[in-house]
């Protein structure tokens, strides 16, 4: 039996996504869901880094390119959110990239533009 890498935190994490599209449902900008989904993390607690900038390297020379994932959550698990009809490959590659690029394990691929709910996927490095 696999055990799920951060259940208690992806559960947390969910929670307050499916609240965000509970309370404002789909057709705002990503900036709105962000902002909303931010204030839901206080609301509950929960710990994020907004936008934070992280490093990106080329045979351990650091690039002027950084990358700055939407939000990440505990330190730990990378959450990137989308407000479009359909998420394709070039969203999710996104994500795979970030957590290359911290060396975070999980991240979290959120769609707020889907109807009608939420779309969420998850992502293993």
């Amino acid at each position: 039996m696999t055990e799920i890498l951060y259940k208690d935190e992806s559960f947390l994490i969910q929670g307050a996504i499916f609240e965000v599209y509970r309370e404002m449902g789909s057709g705002f900008l990503e900036s709105v869901y962000q902002e909303c989904l931010e204030k839901e993390f206080l609301f509950r607690n929960l710990p994020f880094h907004s936008q934070k900038t992280l490093s990106l390297f080329y045979k351990d020379t650091l690039l002027n390119q950084s990358y700055k994932p939407d939000l990440i959550c505990f330190d730990k698990i990378i959450v990137e959110l989308k407000a479009v009809t359909k998420l394709n490959q070039e969203h999710r590659a996104q994500v795979i990239n970030y957590l290359k690029a911290s060396k975070i394990k999980l991240g979290i691929l959120v769609n707020f533009g889907h109807h009608p709910k939420v779309e969420i996927e998850r992502f293993l490095l």
